[in-house]
This record gives C-alpha cells, structure tokens and sequence, in this order.
C-alpha cells in the first residue's frame, strides 16, 4: 500500500516562486510607467547582488550552489526589496540592504526555510533607520528621463530635490506635525484621487497579482482578507472619531504598501503563522500595529516593522491556534 498523501500536486519551490515574480509583474510595470525606469535599474543591482551573497554564503556552508540559485528564492527577495526601495535610491545603498537580507536575514538563521523573520523587510528597516533621507526621495510622475535616473542611481550628481517628493503617507504625517487636519492637507494635488498621484494604480496592480496567486493557490485566503480587513476596520475607526486627525480607510488601503503587504509579503510561508486561525490573528496583528504606527509613529509607513514584530509572535501564535490531532478533541493529549 501507498503512505499518504495520495494525491501530490507537480509542485516545487521553482515553480512557486517562478509565480512571484509573474504576480509581481504587473506593479512593477505600472510603476515604470508612472515613475520612471529607475526601478528596473534597482531590480537589476538587486538581483544580482542576491545571487551573489547566496552562492557566497552557500560555498562557505559547504552546501551544493546550482540548486539554490535556480530555486528563484533569492529573486523573489531581491525583487520585493527593490520594489519597496525608492527608485533613485544610490546603487550601494541596495546593494547593502540586499546583502543584509541575505547574509544575516536568511543564512545567519540556516537559509531558506529557516529565516523567522522576512528577509526584505530586515532590508527595508536597516535602511530607512539608517538612511532617512535618502528613503524619501521619491520620484513624483514623469519626473524625468531614463538617463538622468539612472545617472542618480549610479553615482551621478544628485539633484533631485527638483522631482522629488514625500509620498503620500509623509506628507500627510508632516502635515498634521505642523498643525494641520487631514482634510486639508489631502488636498494637495500630491494624494491624487485617493491616496497619491499614481499610486492608486500601483496599489490596485499589486493587488490583482495577489489575486492571480489566490487563483493558483499559491497562497490563501487568510492573510490578505484579515490583513485588508482589519486595516479597513481600525482606519475606519479612527475616520468616523476623528476625521481631522486620521485618514480614511481607502487612503490607508491604496496609500503605502498596504496591498503588497497582504499579497506578497505577509503571506511569506517561512516567516509568517501556518495555521489557518493563526493566520488571521498574524495578518490582523500587522494591520493594526502599521496603522499604529501611521497614526502615532514616527515613521510614515509601519508596513515592515509591524511585519518584523508580528514575526516575533508567529511561535507563539501556532503553538495556541494547532487544530486538534485527528482522533482527538479539542485539549486532549496525542
């Protein structure tokens, strides 16, 4: 007789993260479009400084280097690092990140499979700790032509002072600093119809790539509704109590990383909750301390640290949310 499963699905980890970065796709072209090719430049400094730290660190291990390089693992980091990163972000400061995400994010812990924390979001705190103001330089729409993007990227004289802007979630932050109410400062032509010129696009592409993975059952249902759900929920709180002081809940779902973190970053197998209650407790968790941290914080978008802090939890939150064995009720012993 056969062991169970009897029923396997022509599945691997090729394949899987082969499907990313078709998710990806998508946003990645509407942001070109939007803001420039300065993103492919950064897609390409990421990727191949990824590639390099994982055939590095697997020679020291003494572990076989094909394999792992042509899993696309190391892709799919680098790919979700560059597109959280600003596109005329300094090539070395990529680089670093990427390297970071690798080095001790992925391989300190025993690599992939092993990491407890997401590997790009490490990337994305090193850096905006690190780096402030360079993390802010955000090109605005059609800012400027391939070549002097990519000059800024690779060393050339930064002046970019003249095309670049805060996002969305920045500006709202300074501006209610600076004495001002949500209302009011949401009139900039900045924020666009919803939640920044341009980026409501980006949003909903990132958005319909989360959608083709649910499709192909790359991931489930969990995460992205909790996420999604929850964020609506405590925005939507603070909106109908204090309209001047707190934004609307289409601006926090559209605004920042909100969709690509329920689709593609919240939904890391390796790093994130594998029970289906443990799911949603991980997913809501991170909604509610980013908007915390928009809402009160110093940083504009809290995406990655909630992310890294509800990582923390994950042991916690699958120990308390495993099913029963079969065969057993609820609080037997196996």
């Amino acid at each position: 007789m056969y062991n169970s499963p009897y029923l396997r699905q022509n599945t691997s980890v090729r394949r899987v993260m082969g499907t990313v970065l078709v998710a990806m796709l998508p946003a990645i072209a509407v942001q070109v479009w939007l803001f420039g090719p300065a993103l492919i430049a950064q897609l390409a400094i990421a990727s191949l400084t990824a590639l390099a730290c994982e055939a590095a660190m697997l020679g020291l291990r003494g572990r076989p280097v094909a394999p792992a390089l042509t899993d696309l693992s190391a892709l799919v980091t680098a790919w979700l690092i560059a597109v959280c990163l600003p596109p005329l972000l300094p090539w070395w400061a990529t680089m670093l990140g990427t390297a970071f995400a690798l080095i001790i994010g992925k391989h300190l812990y025993g690599g992939l499979g092993q990491n407890p924390f997401n590997p790009a979001m490490l990337a994305y705190a090193l850096l905006i700790v690190s780096f402030p103001a360079l993390m802010s330089q955000w090109p605005g729409l059609q800012a400027t032509d391939a070549a002097t993007q990519f000059g800024w990227v690779f060393g050339g004289e930064r002046m970019v002072d003249g095309i670049t802007g805060a996002t969305p979630l920045d500006a709202l932050r300074t501006g209610l600093l600076t004495g001002g109410d949500a209302t009011s400062v949401m009139q900039s032509p900045a924020f666009g119809h919803v939640a920044g010129a341009g980026w409501e696009w980006v949003a909903l592409a990132w958005a319909a790539g989360g959608l083709l993975l649910l499709a192909l059952r790359i991931i489930t249902w969990h995460i992205p509704v909790a996420f999604i759900g929850a964020m609506a929920l405590v925005s939507a709180i603070g909106w109908l109590i204090a309209p001047a002081q707190f934004a609307s809940p289409a601006f926090h779902l559209l605004a920042g990383g909100t969709l690509m973190g329920a689709f593609f970053i919240a939904t890391d197998p390796v790093s994130g909750a594998t029970t289906p209650r443990g799911k949603l407790i991980f997913a809501a968790g991170i909604a509610l301390i980013a908007w915390l941290i928009r809402a009160f914080g110093a940083y504009p978008d809290g995406i990655a640290f909630a992310v890294l802090l509800m990582n923390i939890c994950v042991p916690l939150i699958d120990l308390k949310t495993q099913p029963p064995v079969f065969g057993h009720k609820k609080g037997d012993a196996p």
